[in-house]
């Protein structure tokens, strides 16, 4: 008979696009066929070579044009407040927390690091190296995110006083959490450097936590030095309204003299200074008031300043879960905490054992201003503009939040209390950790994870921004927005973030002519003007398209639209929302709230990572299913291409079946925490929960909680082999204050509450 298997084989496996399917095809033709005198049938004399595999398909087969969906310039808020970039050249990698010059000498800055190092640099604009002043990481204690050197004040007299004072966490933890000292230095070299050898401790005071240090310090003009001190994380002990402890106060302590053994004394109109016992051992004055203290009812406040006009102390003070707050201080003022959170009554707070003391207070002072948990997550008090080259913000309180980087000015006789809003607010996408003002009354702030600015105001009106309705921003199909424009490029990761069970498609917006980058980690680094779209539904209605723009000036900022009953059109929401749907409470997110996620450490993108796209969608323009990484390298989207993209292994799907147990729960670890949980993350607790690290050095493996054990007995972050005594488990599977995700979901992941509880109780170890 005629062999027509070697055809046979060829024809399925070319259908099957088996890889190798040729080279097995010849292989059977010499081990069976045979001719028909059933002997084995030689080729053909000239037999053409077998046709090479049909290539990988790609979703697209060109770029297509972007014109409409492209970030407009930043919305300029209130159009007073504007930033530009000083001493362009310099960059900083430990973390700069404060900056100072020597009063009447504008020659150079002087700049604290929280991870233990003070630097020193000409004050000049083209300068682009600095020097060390002193290096106390062998003895700062930096692991976790409110630790560190936190505080740095130059003698009034400096550096003909060679005298300069540093606040800093020390590695003793006798009470679990790091000590917190407050220690002199002196200069042997005429202001250059400090002798590590000289440190004279001031004071010490003990913590049973690792957060709400505070850390601030600064003399005033009446020569005496302050010190603001956080509450140590002391629900238990309601440090902020306990009088015979430092925690959670405002100090004042004279320097002036001492030396040696006596260390410092108290100035005569300090609210108790009658006490005969002071609190520089373990911060603690037993029976008696402490007498260092001059104002009380503080949380963590971490910065705050001298209006150098008036002599007022302007503080910000780091809210709980609930309200950010701005105070003006005076001497023996109470400033609420724990009673109040702001202007909320925070004395029945189940988060907190009862306090029923706050009843009989009738001295609690209201803030000056305030901002809920919807517009940012963490205050950076500033300073009151007395500078001469904008003359629009004389007088004018200037502060900021850290966890969005927004930045507002009030008027500095502004009256209790006003609300603050995302909107009158400028987003600067930074990291603000600080304000400084130089001896002319300019101001600059630390971006921490990187370099300085300067504040200016702005140059005009209040302009700018996203179109309020989202068939204005040419982002959806002219004739039905309910479809994307024709420009965007659709994407999926293989890693899904939780988003309270909503169905969701994603789209890139890349500008012609502009290109994605991709660092040594696979995470995607977009070009100015992109735009990220995700559209939300639930049962099978849109309810939500959220904009994730990186505008003309690098910022990324993040807006929420609501979609109308009719499926129309949706309009742009100012603020964040909650809102009833379908049987279950939906947030629009604020663009504060946007930004908590969204980090900087993360990249900002968050779920575009090489790893995250290397499968197969289909591709709605084309009906192919096709690999991601194929087509994005096909159509010129990438500045270099992704190397052998088939064979890139993704990210674990958490809740498929690829992967082991544990490939899947570090998956969603990765997608769910890790923009937040990671080196330089915005948390204050030290873990990294990145795909690629390993277990051990998550921080989270039989480690005990820092950040309260939420009432379990023996708590861990992980407990190996029992989910029940692991708080990361406890945090994921409730929605209140004590909850995770901190912001932007109301319903618990019930399944993927599950894979982590299967995964903790299969864990033998933490290798």
């Amino acid at each position: 008979m005629h062999c027509n298997i070697y055809d046979q084989a060829v024809s399925r496996l070319k259908s099957r696009r088996v890889r190798g399917g040729f080279a097995l095809a010849t292989a059977l033709l010499f081990a069976g066929c045979s001719s028909g005198d059933g002997g084995p049938e030689a080729p053909p004399p000239s037999a053409p070579s077998p046709p090479s595999p049909p290539p990988i398909l790609a979703g697209l087969d060109a770029r297509p044009s972007n014109t409409t969906c492209v970030a407009p310039e930043r919305a300029t808020g209130s159009a007073t407040l504007a930033t530009q970039r000083a001493f362009p050249n310099l960059r900083f990698n430990n973390q700069p927390i404060r900056m100072v010059q020597v009063k009447g000498d504008s020659s150079r800055w002087f700049v604290a690091e929280r991870l233990g190092t003070v630097r020193v640099f000409d004050n000049v604009e083209s300068v682009s190296t600095t020097s060390l002043v002193i290096d106390l990481t062998a003895r700062v204690d930096a692991t976790c995110a409110e630790c560190g050197l936190l505080g740095m004040a130059l003698h009034p007299g400096f550096p003909g006083d060679p005298r300069v004072y540093l606040f800093y966490t020390t590695l003793d933890r006798p009470l679990r959490g790091p000590n917190s000292r407050l220690s002199e230095f002196t200069s042997h070299d005429g202001g250059k450097t400090l002798d590590p050898a000289s440190e004279r401790i001031l004071f010490e005071i003990q913590k049973e936590s690792v957060h709400h240090h505070a850390g601030k310090i600064e003399f005033g003009t009446d020569g005496f030095l302050y010190i603001s001190t956080g509450d140590g994380n002391s629900w238990r002990n309601d440090n902020g309204q306990r009088l015979t402890t430092l925690l959670g106060k405002m100090l004042r302590i004279d320097i002036r003299g001492t030396t040696g053994d006596r260390l410092y004394t108290i100035p005569a109109d300090n609210p108790f200074a009658s006490s005969t016992a002071m609190c520089h051992v373990n911060g603690d004055g037993g029976a008696q008031n402490c007498p260092e203290i001059f104002a009380w009812g503080f949380r963590n406040p971490f910065s705050w300043s001298f209006d150098r006009q008036t002599g007022d102390i302007w503080v910000g003070d780091v809210g709980e879960s609930t309200i950010e707050e701005v105070s003006r201080v005076k001497r023996g003022g109470n400033y609420g905490w724990r009673c109040r959170e702001g202007t909320l009554d925070n004395s029945a707070n189940p988060a907190f054992p009862p306090n029923t003391a706050c009843a009989t207070k009738t001295d609690l002072l209201p803030p000056i201003a305030e901002f809920s948990h919807e517009v940012g997550r963490a205050v950076t008090g500033g300073y009151v503009y007395r500078g001469k080259a904008y003359p629009s913000l004389v007088g004018r309180y200037i502060f900021a939040d850290f966890s969005t980087g927004r930045l507002w000015d009030i008027p500095n006789d502004t009256q209790p209390t006003r609300t603050m809003t995302a909107s009158e607010g400028l987003a600067t996408g930074f990291y603000i950790s600080s304000f400084a003002e130089d001896n002319d009354g300019e101001l600059y702030l630390t971006n921490i994870y990187r370099d300085i600015h300067r504040i200016t105001a702005s140059t005009g009106p209040g302009t700018g921004g996203p179109a309020t309705q989202l068939s204005a921003t040419g982002c959806v199909n002219a004739s039905d927005a309910t479809k994307p424009a024709s420009g965007l490029i659709p994407y999926t990761p293989n890693a899904p973030f939780w988003s309270d069970g909503a169905a969701k498609e994603r789209w890139i917006g890349l500008p012609d002519g502009q290109n994605i980058t991709v660092n040594a980690a696979g995470d995607w680094d977009f070009p100015n003007g992109t735009v990220l779209k995700k559209d939300f539904r639930l049962e099978n209605r849109l309810i939500e398209t959220r904009l994730f723009m990186r505008h003309p000036d690098g910022v990324w900022a993040g807006y929420s639209y609501e979609w109308n009953a009719e499926q129309t059109d949706a309009t742009l929401v100012r603020g964040g929302k909650q809102v009833p749907i379908g049987g279950q409470t939906w947030i629009y997110p604020s663009e504060g709230q946007c930004m908590m996620c969204h980090t900087e450490a993360a990249g900002r993108s968050l779920g575009l990572e090489t790893k995250q796209l290397a499968f197969n969608i289909t591709y709605p323009q084309t009906g192919r299913d096709a690999h991601q990484l194929v087509t994005l390298n096909t159509i010129n989207t990438m500045a270099t291409p992704i190397a052998d993209p088939a064979d890139v292994v993704p990210y674990p799907n958490p809740t498929g079946t690829a992967g082991t147990l544990t490939e899947r729960a570090r998956s969603y670890l990765h997608t769910n925490c890790s923009q937040c949980h990671r080196p330089q993350g915005p948390t204050p607790v030290n873990i990294d929960l990145r795909y690629t690290t390993s277990l051990a050095d998550t921080q989270t493996c039989s480690r005990i909680p820092t950040n309260g054990d939420l009432g379990i007995a023996n708590a861990r972050i992980i407990a190996p082999g029992i989910a029940d005594r692991s708080v990361l488990i406890a945090r994921m599977s409730r929605r209140d204050a004590h909850g995770m995700p901190p912001v932007g979901s109301m319903k618990v992941d019930a399944e993927g509450a599950a894979l982590l509880t299967e995964w903790v109780n299969s864990l033998t170890g933490c290798n």
